[in-house]
C-alpha cells in the first residue's frame, strides 16, 4: 500500500477512536529539570513509607552448593495482556501481604506482578545457584521459598515478570570496581546518592545480568524486565572515560541496543518473554535520547516488550499543551502515547516486528510538585482509558510503597466487557479508514491524467 494510504489510514484510525489528542511538545533537557532528570521506575521522589506488615529482612545468606537440574523451556507460553503492579521484594516476601494482594488481584481486572529480582541496590532477592552472585555474595534473601511463591501466583493465573536494574549496581561496583564507571583520574564515579553505576560496554556485566535472568526463568518467572537499562544522567558524566577496547566506536544508543538484542537472543531461546523500562522524554526526543543512550524505536524492534515510564509527574509544564502534566494524567498520557505511536511507525523489524508497548502508569500522588493533585481511583481510571484511547492495551501501575487504588479498576467481568467494546470500535475505524483510502485511490488516476495533459493546454511546463 503506498505511502501517503498509509499515513490517511492512521489518521483516520485516530480521528474515529481517539479524544482529547493533543499535539506532542517537545520534552525538556534531562540535564535542566530535576523532574525528569531521573525518571526511573524507582524514582526516589516517589518515598512512601513501607506499609506495617512487612517482614524484616533476613541476614544475608550464600547460594546453595548444589541444586536440581531444571530443564529449560524453548518455547514462549502464550502472550498475555497484562495489567499488572509493581511489588518490591520486601512485599513479595511477605505471605500476610501477598495473600492480601492476590485476593485483590481476583476481584479485579489485574492479572500480573513484577516482582524485584534484584533491587536498585545490587541486591539478589532470593537463593540461587550462579556463579558470579555466589562469588560475590549478592544474595540478600527478601523471598524465602521463591518456587512456593511462583506456585502461588500460577495457581491464581497471575504472570510474573521479574525486574532486573541493569547498570544501576552500586553492590556490583563495589564487588567488581573493574567493571564500573570510572573518571580520567582512576577514580570511581557516583551519582549525586553516591551510588556507583556499572560500565555498560563491559560485556562482564551483560552476562552477570544474563545469569540472573535465567534463574529467575527457571523459578518460574515468565518475563525478564530490566529496568536502568541505561547510562547515568547526572553531572560529571562527561568525565567518564571509556576503554576503547570496550566501546569499539559504539556510541551510547549503539552500545544499549546491541546489549538488548544481546539479552533478547539469550534468553528468548529459553521460553523467556523480555522487556525494558525506558525513559517516557525519549519519545520523539533524539536530544534526550543520546543522553540516556535509549533509542524507542531500534530498542523496540529488539524486544517483546518496550515499557516507557511516562508518570505525569515525570513531564515539565507545558508538554503536551498542558499547563500542569500531573494535574492532567488522560491527556498527559493520551499525548505521550500518541508520540509513541508516531515514533514506532518510522520503524520495524525484518519482518515488520515491533515490541508490544506497555507504558507504566503512575499511582502515587507527587506532592513534591509546585502543581500537583492527590491521585486516587478516579486518575488511575483516566490513565487506563487514555491507553486504550491511543489504541494500546497493556500498562502496569507504579507505586514504590505498593499501596494501589484498586477502586480504579474493572471487575474481570467488566474488564472483559470493556474489552469487547474496544474491539469492536478499533474495527469500526479500521473499516472506515479503509473505506476512505479506498475511494480516495479510485480518484488518483483522474488527477494525475490532469498534470500530465497539462502542457498540451498550451501554460508552460515549467
Amino acid at each position: 500500500m503506498k505511502r501517503w494510504m498509509m499515513a490517511l489510514m492512521c489518521a483516520l484510525v485516530c480521528l474515529f477512536s481517539l479524544s482529547g489528542c493533543r499535539r506532542y511538545e517537545p520534552m525538556m533537557d534531562l540535564t535542566e529539570t530535576e523532574s525528569i532528570a531521573e525518571e526511573t521506575a524507582a524514582d526516589p521522589t516517589d518515598a512512601e513509607p513501607a506499609q506495617t506488615g512487612d517482614t524484616a529482612v533476613p541476614e544475608e545468606t550464600t547460594a546453595p552448593e548444589e541444586s536440581e537440574e531444571i530443564i529449560h523451556i524453548s518455547t514462549k507460553p502464550d502472550p498475555v495482556k497484562v495489567k499488572g503492579i509493581y511489588l518490591t521484594a520486601n512485599t513479595a516476601g511477605s505471605e500476610s501481604r501477598m495473600d492480601e494482594i492476590i485476593g485483590y488481584i481476583d476481584q479485579t481486572e489485574l492479572n500480573a506482578v513484577v516482582i524485584d529480582v534484584k533491587d536498585d541496590f545490587g541486591n539478589v532477592t532470593f537463593q540461587m545457584d550462579s556463579p558470579v552472585v555466589t562469588e560475590i555474595e549478592a544474595v540478600k534473601t527478601y523471598i524465602d521459598d521463591m518456587p512456593a511463591l511462583a506456585e502461588k501466583l500460577k495457581a491464581h493465573g497471575i504472570y510474573m515478570i521479574a525486574r532486573i536494574p541493569a547498570f544501576r549496581d552500586p553492590y556490583l561496583a563495589e564487588k567488581k570496581p573493574e567493571w564500573c564507571l570510572r573518571l580520567s583520574d582512576g577514580s570511581i564515579y557516583t551519582d549525586r546518592n553516591g551510588q556507583a553505576w556499572v560500565d555498560p560496554y563491559k560485556r562482564e556485566v551483560w552476562d552477570y545480568l544474563i545469569e540472573i535472568a535465567e534463574q529467575a526463568g527457571e523459578m518460574g518467572f515468565d518475563e525478564i524486565q530490566f529496568d536502568y537499562v541505561r547510562f547515568c544522567t547526572e553531572r560529571g558524566m562527561d568525565d567518564v572515560v571509556f576503554d576503547p577496547e570496550d566501546t569499539q566506536g559504539m556510541d551510547k544508543t549503539q552500545i544499549i541496543t546491541e546489549f538488548v538484542k544481546y539479552a533478547y537472543e539469550q534468553l528468548s531461546s529459553k521460553g523467556l518473554y523480555v522487556s525494558a523500562d525506558v525513559f517516557g522524554t525519549i519519545i520523539e526526543s533524539t536530544q534526550d535520547a543520546q543522553i540516556v543512550g535509549q533509542s524507542y524505536g531500534e530498542m523496540a524492534e529488539s524486544l517483546d516488550y518496550i515499557c516507557p515510564m511516562i508518570y505525569p509527574s515525570h513531564y515539565g509544564n507545558g508538554n503536551f499543551g498542558v499547563d500542569y502534566p500531573d494535574t492532567h494524567p488522560y491527556e498527559t498520557i493520551l499525548g505521550a502515547l500518541n508520540g509513541s505511536q508516531r515514533e514506532l511507525a518510522e520503524y520495524g523489524g525484518p519482518e515488520g516486528e515491533m515490541a508490544t508497548v506497555r507504558p507504566w502508569l503512575q499511582d502515587f500522588t507527587a506532592s513534591y510538585l509546585e502543581h500537583y493533585i492527590e491521585y486516587g481511583d478516579e486518575e488511575i481510571r483516566a490513565q487506563i482509558q487514555a491507553v486504550y484511547d491511543a489504541g494500546y492495551d497493556e500498562w502496569i501501575l507504579w507505586s514504590a510503597s505498593n499501596r494501589y487504588h484498586y477502586g480504579g479498576l474493572l471487575t474481570p467481568e467488566a474488564a472483559e466487557e470493556e474489552a469487547r467494546q474496544i474491539e469492536a470500535s478499533r474495527a469500526a475505524a479500521e473499516t472506515a479508514a479503509e473505506s476512505a483510502a479506498a475511494e480516495l485511490e479510485t480518484s488518483e488516476p483522474a488527477s494525475q491524467e490532469s498534470e500530465l495533459t497539462q502542457p498540451e493546454t498550451g501554460e508552460s511546463a515549467g
